[in-house]
């Protein structure tokens, strides 16, 4: 079985890249996120260490962490692939979409540039899939998937927390068709629970936090800074009773 890793940022499009990477038959053997040195979190998600270790942990599968500075970025992920390498990683899975994605071209440019001086596959599940497709996939699918980060004027702070379900994937839609670029306003996302997960995420604290330097567009951004998460079983407790029983 090909051992791969999973370029992991937390949100929906690495979940689900992760999911179907599984389901083709790849084993997942980490999920790899690069921790940026001078802040000590993942960006752009803002995400601690301690939180996507809990969310690794929910899902059963190790978290490798890599650090790295911005202008040395390229460099050290190369790094990290190659030491990977030398474990027996033979291939890395990516949440990126091309339909509807002006930065595509530019996203794969730069997949290829860490991937194959490494002598790294690369795998892009989601490739060729419309991102409305992806989201509705998601919610029919039974992922939790929660807005972690949102622009401070498409979007703004009453976003941050919001769940993705029908509701607002018809939201989305309106306002792509009222766009008159097809933007919908720009906004990250962190996944708590779903069929990947072993365990749920629980968020029991978090504060809204502004960025005024993460500039999309001209805009700041509004982050979820997650304070305290747990993990909850996923067993129904009238299961637990009936196996104890039947155990008797």
């Amino acid at each position: 079985m090909t051992e791969v890793i999973v370029s992991w940022s937390g949100g929906k499009d690495c979940t689900l890249a992760c999911y179907k990477a599984i389901k083709s038959g790849l084993k997942v053997r980490y999920l790899a996120s690069i921790i940026t040195r001078s802040t000590g979190k993942l960006w752009p998600h803002l995400l601690t260490p301690e939180v996507l270790r809990m969310q690794a942990e929910a899902i059963g599968i190790p978290l490798q962490e890599w650090q790295a500075v911005a202008d040395d970025y390229d460099d050290n992920y190369r790094r990290m692939l190659s030491q990977l390498k030398t474990e027996g990683v033979e291939g890395v899975v990516f949440g990126d979409v091309n339909i509807g994605n002006s930065f595509a071209v530019k996203h794969l440019n730069w997949i290829k540039s860490v991937c194959e001086p490494t002598g790294m596959d690369y795998h892009l599940p989601l490739w060729q899939d419309n991102r409305a497709t992806l989201l509705s996939e998601l919610i029919d699918l039974g992922f939790e998937v929660r807005i972690l980060a949102a622009d401070s004027t498409e979007l703004g702070e009453s976003w941050l927390g919001r769940k993705l379900d029908k509701d607002m994937l018809t939201e989305l839609k309106i306002r792509h068709s009222l766009s008159p670029n097809g933007n919908v306003g720009y906004y990250h996302t962190f996944v708590t629970d779903g069929p990947l997960f072993k365990s749920r995420l629980v968020i029991e604290e978090w504060d809204r936090v502004f960025d005024e330097q993460a500039q999309f567009g001209g805009m700041g951004v509004w982050y979820m800074d997650i304070k305290r998460c747990r993990l909850e079983s996923k067993t129904k407790p009238e299961t637990l009773v009936l196996l104890s029983a039947e155990a008797l």
